[in-house]
């Protein structure tokens, strides 16, 4: 699943107690990473700092890519039904997070979903924008199926040709790996995102607090709704309002629930979400993004989950909180 970029706020770049902020970027997931730190006492220079970035997600890419046949995700993705992989801890614990995000979702969230996301043309296989026939969406999902995976010692099998797609969870794994890096070279503040998943710990040198924005699903502008104070959290957002297509005056998402083999049709145009771990923030505002603004916010509420619904209505968009946001977030982030 895409994700909506959260711009960070102006004035990242400053220079105060005789400390400065350090920046680095570069391509990365076919998309771009960003991250802002204040070097510790014995922090490796910049150049050394960027290029353990750089291995961290070289290293990442080679394990979940879909867009190159030598990973270790596509090798898999092309073994027949029966085939099992000698797979690194690291991607096994990702299937296993994938697993309990599909059992909290009642399957609607699901690692194997891309024959699905193919067939509606968003994924690295498509075809182009289109809408299927039933016989297709149904054969379509007879190649989906979460619980066709197993892990047998370090080896991960499937007994159907199932093909796995890290989309909607890789990029919050690969901050909370570039994140674990800077605490172990001594630093203690930083903002690093992602392809638009952040996290940040810590203080600015003036002494103020990481702000990162929270967009207003608005057409063709950014509007900033919230703005989140953070220090030692992960944030995410998922939304259907960028990547979409219209066909005969309807409008079809690229969040495809494995349930249906459709688009979502309910009424949320995003989900924030709020965590220590940013892998589990980029999971869980999929997973509510899929269950919508009704049994997607009675899933937060219930399982404890700091989140921030916003939905279309006929007047406008409206907002909600969980109460676990709110003990975040007292007055709900700055507006």
């Amino acid at each position: 699943m895409a994700k909506i970029l959260l711009p960070a706020l102006a004035g990242l770049l400053l220079v105060g107690c005789g400390q400065q902020i350090e920046q680095l970027a570069g391509p990365t997931m076919g998309s771009t990473y960003s991250v802002k730190y204040v070097p510790g006492d014995n922090t490796p220079a910049p150049a050394l700092v960027q290029a353990e970035v750089g291995n961290i997600l070289a290293e990442i890419d080679l394990q979940l890519s879909t867009y190159r046949a030598d990973s270790l995700t596509s090798r898999f993705n092309q073994l027949p039904a029966g085939g099992c992989a000698q797979m690194p801890e690291a991607l096994l614990e990702l299937v296993r997070a994938g697993e309990r995000l599909a059992m909290a979702s009642d399957g609607a969230f699901d690692l194997t979903v891309e024959p699905l996301i193919d067939l509606w043309g968003f994924g690295p296989q498509s075809r182009g924008a289109q809408v299927p026939s039933a016989e297709q969406i149904a054969a379509a999902q007879a190649q989906v199926g979460y619980q066709h995976l197993h892990i047998r010692d370090q080896q991960l099998c499937k007994d159907l040709p199932v093909q796995l797609d890290f989309n909607s969870i890789g990029a919050g794994y690969a901050v909370d790996r570039v994140s674990a890096m800077l605490e172990q070279q001594g630093v203690s503040s930083f903002l690093v995102e992602i392809t638009g998943e952040l996290k940040a710990l810590g203080r600015k040198p003036d002494g103020s607090d990481w702000h990162v924005a929270i967009e207003e699903p608005h057409q063709g502008q950014q509007v900033a709704a919230r703005v989140l104070e953070l220090d030692g959290l992960a944030v995410s957002t998922s939304g259907d309002y960028r990547n979409y297509f219209e066909q005969a005056g309807k409008r079809y998402s690229h969040t495809i629930d494995a349930r249906s083999g459709s688009p979502i049709t309910h009424r949320l145009a995003s989900v924030t979400v709020v965590d220590a771990s940013a892998l589990q923030a980029d999971g869980w505002s999929t997973v509510l993004m899929l269950l919508g603004d009704k049994q997607g916010y009675a899933l937060a509420e219930k399982a404890g989950i700091a989140a921030l619904f916003i939905s279309y209505t006929d007047q406008g968009f409206i907002s909600r909180v969980t109460p676990a946001f709110i003990k975040y977030f007292p007055s709900g982030g700055k507006t």
